[in-house]
C-alpha cells in the first residue's frame, strides 16, 4: 500500500541517468524504514508517495519482464 509521506530532509534522491539533461523525472529514495519514496522532481509541490519494499520489487520485476511496455508505446 502506497501513501503520500512526509520524508527526511537528508534522503538521497535517485533517478535514472537516462533522464539527466532532460528536466523533470520520477526520483526515488530509500527511506531509514525500508520503504521506498517516489515524487515527480517537476511537481515536487504534489508530495511524495511511499512503497513498501516488496512492494517496489515487484513493480520493478514487472517493469523489467515487459508488462508496461504498453503504456509507452
Amino acid at each position: 500500500m502506497s501513501h503520500l509521506s512526509v520524508v527526511p530532509d537528508d534522503v538521497e534522491w535517485r533517478k535514472a541517468k537516462a533522464s539527466v539533461g532532460q528536466g523533470g523525472c520520477v526520483e526515488l529514495a530509500a527511506l531509514p524504514g525500508g520503504e521506498v519514496a517516489v515524487r515527480n522532481s517537476k511537481r515536487l509541490e504534489q508530495g511524495v508517495i511511499t512503497y513498501s519494499r516488496t512492494d517496489m520489487v515487484l513493480f520493478v520485476a514487472a517493469a523489467k519482464a515487459g508488462e508496461f511496455d504498453d503504456l509507452i508505446a
